[in-house]
């Protein structure tokens, strides 16, 4: 299952470090369990995105993944994939950028020559061949319409939830202040924390490790400021982190106010179960994909 973490400082970067892929050996115990890339997106001191990603083919990339990356930024979106639609390759590999924001999703998406038939002329923005990022230029195209990112990513999901074939459409989208993150329907878990400066003790810098390795953060910085965390688990001790509802799409502004609302109150018009998946998709999608 392809991992997701988000995270907002507000309105000031902080320095973080990052380790995708932290421990390959035990994801490569099985060839099904391979990631397919990792990527990590921030923004620079003038609010321009910068993205730093790579496919990974049978792990002859894997230093790539394994390398600190050291960065400063108020919003990171970090992501590892589990290839269920499209090559391995750098234009398939998350997060996308569009009209100066970055995405990565978690999920399965069918019927993709609707979607491209609905996107119309909005498929200039698509590169690759994913449905994660046919997704994202259907949210792009509604937030132009709409003029509002929370909007136009609720939009787009009712769009795709009663209109196409849905096995999940969880999702970290940030801007240069702004995080947004869904999880629909609760196929996948996705988790906020709310964090305070220096964590439940008061006095400690952030340490935030996937359980099986897949991602690890730090950030000397929080042990003295606040922050906002999402992740596909739970990634520490802290009793603070709470579970996304389906359906509840989370906003995080540049003051680090959080407002949650639900945009998707009912299930999937078209559902896609595991055994609906071609085995690749499946494989990528199962909770065996975790390990």
């Amino acid at each position: 299952m392809c991992r997701l973490f988000g995270l907002s400082s507000g309105s000031e970067p902080v320095r973080a470090t990052f380790w995708l892929l932290e421990a390959p050996d035990s994801l490569a115990q099985q060839s099904r369990h391979n990631p397919d890339g990792t990527g990590l997106g921030i923004f620079d001191e003038d609010g321009r995105p910068i993205v730093y990603k790579q496919p990974i083919a049978a792990y002859k990339d894997q230093s790539f993944a394994q390398e600190a990356r050291e960065v400063s930024s108020p919003t990171f979106v970090a992501h590892v994939r589990y290839a269920s639609t499209g090559a391995i390759s750098l234009q398939n590999t998350h997060p996308f950028e569009q009209s100066g924001r970055l995405f990565a999703h978690n999920g399965v998406v069918g019927d993709l020559p609707r979607l491209e038939q609905e996107l119309g002329d909005a498929m200039s923005l698509v590169q690759g061949d994913t449905d994660s990022e046919r997704f994202f230029a259907l949210i792009t195209r509604e937030v132009d319409r709409a003029g509002d990112v929370g909007e136009g990513i609720a939009r787009a999901a009712r769009w795709v939830a009663e209109q196409l074939p849905v096995f999940a459409l969880n999702l970290v989208l940030i801007g240069d202040l702004d995080l947004w993150a869904l999880r629909y329907p609760d196929t996948h878990d996705l988790f906020v924390l709310e964090r305070a400066a220096g964590g439940p003790t008061g006095a400690r810098h952030m340490e935030h490790a996937s359980a099986r390795g897949s991602v690890r953060v730090r950030s000397g910085d929080l042990a003295d400021r606040p922050a906002v965390v999402l992740a596909s688990e739970r990634m520490d001790e802290d009793a603070g982190w709470r579970e996304l509802a389906s359906g509840e799409l989370l906003h995080v502004d540049g003051e680090l106010n959080v407002t949650r609302k639900t945009v998707l109150e009912r299930s999937p018009a078209h559902p896609i179960s595991l055994a609906d998946l071609d085995p690749r998709a499946a494989a990528s999608q199962s909770p065996a994909a975790r390990q």
